[in-house]
């Protein structure tokens, strides 16, 4: 697309893209004018700089649910803002306010009305609370919403808003290429005004997927998106967005139009906010995660979602070969984009991420170790009707409180260890809340709930937790002290910068490490893990100490020396070896 035309016209080239093969569509350049109203916008507004990276080595986001902190007599949301405020030490840049609306299943995600905040939770002064002091990221739910919505009443009924807001299909259409990581049944019929229909339904019978070829859906979206823009919202998670345009015949995942809606998004979203930010959420195989940055104008931001399992195994079974071999195969972020990295979050450890990086074997002893330590599996159907492990449910804390051959007393040198590889990767890292607490799996939850994501959705009575991160012993208090201690390393660090360099450092199968150099080059960083049960011995003439320059070991302070023979990483320990001390800010 050109530089330097109108805002009008890049909208209509958006639009001529994804409404091309439709016959509900006739105006594009009316419905291109009516998107720029909604969006408050100047319709010859010139493009804003799309290649300039919004962030930098001092942020780090922390993914929540508006009641993960319950206090007597208070909105759980100014609870949320009082752990922020009183806790994290100003060492978090961003919060990423899971759904806070009204809904009727999935923590959220069965939304039955965009508008609005979940009374429960508090109000969009609470909201708006958290926005002035950190980046806001909110979720766009934007592939379907709640069967028990307005929209989807209106739509049985014919009226607006709602009638022809929902995809249909009949079980005669060609479905057998369908994508899909749950194993209920795609449609479900319901009785409508004109008669029995077939909604699809990608994920469960309440969430009903939205039909974007009607341009009142996509309208609507766009004014929900202005919505939050005026209540704080600067980050825009798309969740689901890869299931969003459908074809039948095809495997209705990553068309061509929902790229193409995508690109629309990031038009007008940063053209009303320069530095506002669109982060997909493609639960997916890794290389058609990596396509939706497109050439530097799609999403801003992808889920780095190979990570999780990668890792993950790699601590279990004390071997980095498969996680150095997809590390070797990952492009660097262009100027504009960027990773975000996260090992753990509300949903499970993603295992479609992993297909083609891990064997079978590899996912099978990794699905059979989490088993073992009170983990849950959820499946998704086959095009052949088998079923196949989809997700992992199970705290990350539990996760890693062994390896492949059982427990032992490395649960939290392990669990550090995952996040101070995060933490030194390229991209900005993300702490799931549980994660930054050490929260165990939760088994009550599940019992109540009936679903499996419950086990790593916990709810801490505020005045406790306070109670346990007071305790020295606790093993909540140690994880939350070592990971703000590493994160206030982080912070300073210009080649932890999401779009410095980063190099591939080929040293054993149980030490995992990779380089990182400043855009300005002026600092290298050396990341060095241990990541089995044993000592293991680093040869400093392996990597690249300059004799001239002072290295420092960042996390311990010690001096580090080009002459010295070799230093012995005990198990599970990390290196952030550093050209230059950290500068005091």
């Amino acid at each position: 697309m050109s530089e330097g035309i109108s805002l009008l016209l890049r909208v209509q080239q958006h639009l001529d893209v994804i409404y091309r093969a439709n016959p509900l569509q006739a105006n594009l350049e009316g419905l291109a004018q009516q998107l720029i109203a909604v969006m408050g916008l100047a319709q010859d507004a010139e493009q804003v700089p799309h290649q300039v990276n919004h962030w930098s080595e001092r942020d780090a986001i922390v993914i929540t649910y508006g009641d993960t902190f319950l206090r007597e007599d208070e909105k759980p949301l100014q609870t949320l803002k009082a752990f922020l405020d009183e806790q994290a030490d100003q060492l978090l840049s961003g919060v990423h306010l899971l759904p806070f609306y009204p809904w009727s299943s999935d923590d959220g995600f069965s939304v039955l009305d965009y508008s609005s905040v979940n009374e429960a939770l508090g109000d969009w002064a609470d909201v708006t609370a958290i926005a002035t002091e950190y980046d806001l990221m909110a979720d766009l739910v934007i592939n379907h919403c709640s069967s028990r919505s307005l929209w989807f009443e209106n739509f049985l009924k014919g009226k607006a808003p709602g009638a022809g807001y929902f995809f249909t299909a009949s079980p005669a259409d060609d479905l057998k290429a369908v994508v899909r990581p749950r194993t209920s049944e795609l449609l479900q019929e319901v009785e409508t005004s004109s008669g029995v229909k077939h909604v699809w339904c990608t994920f469960s019978h309440d969430q009903v997927d939205l039909d974007f070829r009607n341009p009142e859906v996509l309208r609507q979206f766009v004014s929900i998106i202005r919505h939050y823009l005026d209540q704080g919202v600067r980050i825009f998670r798309l969740d689901a967005v890869a299931f969003l345009w459908k074809v039948p015949g095809t495997s209705c995942i990553n068309l061509e139009e929902t790229h193409e809606i995508v690109r629309l998004l990031r038009t007008l979203t940063e053209q009303a906010r320069e530095d506002a930010l669109l982060i997909t959420e493609t639960n997916i195989p890794n290389r058609e995660n990596l396509s939706y940055f497109g050439n530097a104008n799609e999403a801003h931001c992808v889920y780095n979602f190979s990570l999780p399992p990668l890792l993950v195994n790699t601590l279990i079974s004390g071997d980095c070969r498969y996680l150095n071999q997809w590390m070797m195969s990952m492009p660097q972020a262009q100027n504009g984009t960027a990773y975000l990295n996260f090992i753990a979050s509300h949903d499970g450890i993603g295992l479609r991420p992993a297909e083609g990086l891990l064997s079978d074997e590899e996912l099978e002893r990794m699905v059979l170790t989490m088993e073992e330590f009170g983990g849950h599996v959820s499946y998704r159907s086959l095009e052949d009707g088998k079923s196949k492990p989809y997700e992992i449910n199970i705290a990350l804390f539990d996760a890693l409180k062994g390896t492949v051959h059982g427990l032992d007393a490395y649960n939290v040198e392990r669990f550090v260890c995952a996040h101070a590889i995060m933490l030194g990767l390229e991209g900005i890292p993300a702490f799931y809340i549980h994660s930054l607490l050490g929260t165990h799996n939760d088994y009550a939850r599940v019992e109540h709930s009936g679903h499996y994501r419950a086990i790593n959705r916990h709810q801490w009575s505020y005045p406790a937790l306070q109670a346990v991160l007071q305790d020295k012993e606790s093993s909540h208090r140690q994880v939350f002290d070592q990971l703000k201690a590493l994160l206030r390393l982080r912070r300073e660090q210009a080649a932890f910068h999401p779009n410095a360099l980063q190099f591939i450092l080929h040293l054993s199968d149980g030490l995992f490490g990779f380089q990182r150099e400043s855009l300005d080059t002026q600092q290298s960083i050396f990341c060095i893990s241990n990541v089995t049960l044993e000592p293991q011995s680093l040869t400093l003439s392996s990597i690249d100490l300059v004799d001239s320059e002072h290295w420092v070991e960042l996390i311990s302070g010690a001096a580090i020396s080009a002459t010295d023979g070799e230093y012995v990483l005990s198990p599970y320990q990390t290196l952030w070896i550093s050209n230059t001390a950290p500068a005091a800010r």
